[in-house]
């Protein structure tokens, strides 16, 4: 496992807290994320998506808000990556304002599924009526969050709100057909202006997943340099919305590798990644993605890892020149009694804290409001239950991933 050495050095020096004791707003200090008081900060949490059509978080009609909140609470998590799509920000700016959650639902699941969803909603939650919009329900998702102390990370997820991601669903690249440039970067600015006021709010992901698109945009070809171009254009307009948010830069290929970057490498133009490209260099992450779930060797997965983008933890490598706190923003594997024991769970389940780096994983969801055309979708990889009422798999809950909380925050 190379750089382990060099980075456990750095590990003594962590300072361990419990979640409600860490200050926004965050920022980065070499290869760590800190809070107002200077102690170090590891995420460790789950996914809660939102961005499918519906637009607003999952799950509802089933569980609470507080009682979903809590579940992240009860593994000592302190952070929930909460999804969203562009789409929404558009229908704010562009046609004539947010929608309720009630016609939100009628328009993606039809009028009669709409609507008994929408009932079960406001059973589970009364405090959502028929005038409430989806952007509120962020709000109370937030407010939550700040109560139970668990941190929101925004996720700028896809742009059209679908499920993501594939190579021609129009969402994987700068110019694709859903994917307007200047909408995104409103979008993000949006976004992290109305989350100012979430107390419970500290970063957002520029964009999930990038990826080489079907349809080709010669004005935005599929390379480094129109990445690194983007991500300095749109980490500036979040940093001149809200200069508190820390800001994730997530790589291409499904946000697996941002390899040329810890070692400051040719992006192909003859430029390359500087931190002091950035004037808010302080407020900046590296996410990956890793679904590597066929390896058969830990040290093969980690040493992978670390030359994707892991290697930006390494203060005493010589190599790199961008040294940053890194963040796997998403992994995942089915939640069954047995895949949490095999290489790919377990090996990530030990090497992610021991480099101290922050995780969160795919995904809290039990189901879907909607998945690729299928209402009321299950998901076999949601740490809860189809109906959100308790974790689908006890054993990989309680023996995999609360060890890899306590690992990662002890």
């Amino acid at each position: 496992m190379r750089g382990i050495k060099g980075v456990f050095c750095v590990l003594l020096s962590s300072t361990t807290l419990a979640s409600g004791a860490w200050k926004p707003p965050f920022s980065t200090l070499s290869r760590w994320i800190v809070d107002s008081n200077g102690n170090n900060v590891t995420y460790a949490g789950a996914n809660w998506p939102g961005a499918a059509e519906v637009m607003i978080p999952e799950g509802m009609q089933y569980a609470s808000i507080e009682s979903t909140v809590s579940k992240l609470k009860s593994l000592g998590m302190n952070v929930v990556r909460l999804t969203f799509a562009i789409e929404l920000v558009d229908d704010i700016l562009d046609n004539g304002g947010d929608v309720t959650v009630s016609k939100s639902l009628i328009n993606a699941l039809g009028s009669a599924n709409g609507t008994t969803i929408f009932q079960g909603i406001q059973k589970a939650n009364p405090q959502i009526n028929e005038n409430t919009t989806r952007l509120e329900v962020y709000d109370m998702v937030a407010e939550e969050c700040a109560k139970q102390g668990i941190f929101v990370h925004l996720d700028n997820h896809i742009s059209k709100a679908m499920w993501c991601c594939s190579t021609d669903d129009g969402n994987g690249w700068f110019g694709d057909t859903y994917f307007d440039v200047d909408k995104w970067k409103r979008g993000l600015s949006y976004m992290v202006s109305h989350a100012a006021s979430w107390s419970s709010f500290v970063s957002i992901g520029l964009r999930n997943e990038l990826r080489q698109p079907t349809t080709v945009n010669a004005s935005y070809p599929y390379n480094w340099e129109t990445w690194y171009a983007q991500m300095i254009g749109a980490a500036s307009v979040v940093n001149s919305a809200n200069s508190d948010a820390l800001i994730f830069l997530g790589g291409i290929d499904y946000d697996t590798t941002l390899s040329p970057i810890p070692t400051g490498n040719d992006l192909g133009d003859g430029r390359e990644f500087h931190l002091s490209d950035f004037n808010f260099s302080n407020k900046l992450v590296l996410e990956i993605h890793n679904y590597d779930s066929s390896t058969t060797s830990c040290d093969s997965l980690s040493e992978s890892l670390l030359t994707d983008g892991f290697d930006a933890l390494e203060t005493s490598n010589s190599s790199i020149v961008n040294v940053m706190p890194v963040v796997m923003t998403e992994f995942g594997f089915l939640q069954d009694d047995t895949t949490w024991q095999g290489v790919y769970a377990s090996c990530l389940r030990t090497w992610l804290p021991l480099v101290k780096a922050g995780w969160i994983t795919w995904v809290l969801a039990g189901s879907y409001y909607i998945r690729e055309g299928i209402q009321d979708a299950d998901e076999t990889w949601g740490l809860l239950n189809h109906a959100w009422t308790d974790w689908r798999s006890q054993d990989a809950v309680e023996n995999g991933m609360a060890v890899m909380v306590n690992s990662s925050l002890a």
